[in-house]
């Protein structure tokens, strides 16, 4: 009998590639990576596990290697963790008749001016906001919604690209960079300029149609948007647990998602819940390691059962609350040294810690999600210890920068 292979399309170097490759092997599947770039991804050799170099963009070819390997395994479904690759994973499923997301859902979903006007046609609410493609575009279209706005790409993630504006000259300053950057590619300049949600920043977490938990989200320092701390569960009231569950829930029916994991991000308004983004994937880590620690559910294993044709379980099996951090540095430069890991590993309470650098590594800040050199992950029965055993592993880590020589 053949055995029963999971392919992956990409990894994800910091984020929850690693989790899908252990949690394939629990499963007894044998995971694949296929990737324009297998090297990117250090946990592929660390675990030993295959990989093949293959055009990830190019839907025939990724077609024609799953072919390959089919003549020698039973491929059991097909899936990724990376969002760039996200709908051709549901152009493949479809094809090789694998449970998959629907593809033209999370194609409109990934357009963020798509995704925009399909929640505005559902009443849905949400900052307003304005397609420019040129500098004069965004110049009138911040005018007409009122300064400070929101300047982004109208695809990516991980706020790449996403600044806060507050005055005319940080508004062309970033113009200026984000069609310089457009010029790059092939297709038209497209940016997003939106209105700025204020009040505190939420996030659901979601599998199907069901709400599996609910986190509140703390960032750096503005005009960019690096997450610094996230806790699950939110401090919410039921009211306002079941406000956000509902929105999530129409924003998945507007959409036309509802298969598999997706999260959405809030900013809690004078309004309520105002949606920011819908994300038709799982997020990104260290988000599952919260789940798992503060419900005892497993979500990327969860995924890839549904993936697989598996009945899935999302049944909660414990109660606790549990925060990361996200290490984050102050300046650019050479990394000399970074330390205090097992220090802060051995913390009582403390799940995780985990350095994405090593020393030597060249640090230059992208203010986005690039940015994070680690995390350390914290759990307890209550709010204030969670927090209290976070902050004593964070006091033990340290790092040295050294400015870049002119």
């Amino acid at each position: 009998m053949a055995r029963r292979a999971l392919i992956l399309v990409e990894g994800h170097p910091r984020g929850n590639g690693l989790l899908y490759v252990k949690a394939a092997q629990r499963l007894g599947l044998h995971p694949i990576t296929l990737s324009a770039d297998p090297a990117r991804y250090d946990y592929l050799a660390a675990e030993r596990t295959e990989a093949i170099r293959v055009d990830t963009d190019n839907l025939d070819a990724l077609i024609q290697e799953c072919s390959r390997l089919g003549a020698t395994y039973d491929i059991a479904g097909i899936t990724s963790a990376w969002d760039p690759v996200y709908a051709t994973v549901g152009k493949l499923c479809e094809h090789f008749s694998l449970p998959g997301p629907n593809a033209a859902s999370v194609e409109r979903c990934c357009d963020k001016f798509a995704q925009r006007q399909l929640l505005a046609e559902a009443g849905i609410p949400m900052p307003a906001y304005r397609l420019a493609t040129n500098a004069m575009d965004v110049e009138s279209s911040a005018a007409e919604i009122g300064l400070p706005v929101i300047l982004k790409p109208a695809e990516g993630s991980g706020s790449v690209g996403v600044r806060l504006c507050r005055n005319v000259d940080e508004l062309a300053e970033h113009t200026a960079y984000l069609l310089g950057e457009q010029r790059i590619s092939e297709s038209p300049p497209r940016i997003l300029v939106e209105e700025f949600a204020q009040g505190p920043y939420y996030y659901a977490d979601i599998m199907g149609d069901e709400v599996i938990g609910i986190y509140a989200g703390e960032f750096g320092p503005q005009p960019r948007f690096v997450l610094r701390e996230f806790t699950l569960p939110a401090l919410l009231t039921d009211e306002e647990h079941e406000s956000i569950a509902d929105v999530s829930l129409s924003c998945l029916r507007a959409l036309s998602l509802g298969w598999g994991p997706a999260c959405i991000e809030f900013r809690w308004t004078k309004l309520g819940p105002v949606v920011i983004e819908v994300n038709p994937r799982l997020a990104g880590a260290p988000g599952p390691q919260l789940v798992q620690l503060t419900y005892g559910l497993d979500l990327v294993t969860e995924h890839i059962k549904l993936v697989i044709g598996d009945e899935w379980n999302l049944r909660r099996r414990q109660s606790q609350i549990a925060a990361a951090r996200i290490l984050v540095p102050d300046r650019d430069g050479n990394l000399d040294w970074i330390d205090g890991d097992s220090q802060a590993a051995a913390v009582p309470g403390v799940a995780e810690v985990k350095f994405y650098v090593e020393p030597k590594t060249p640090i230059v800040r992208k203010g986005d999600v690039r940015d994070c050199i680690g995390h350390v992950i914290a759990a307890s029965p209550s709010f204030a210890e969670t927090k209290a055993i976070l902050q004593r592993a964070v006091e033990l880590i340290d790092w040295s920068i050294t400015p870049f020589q002119p």
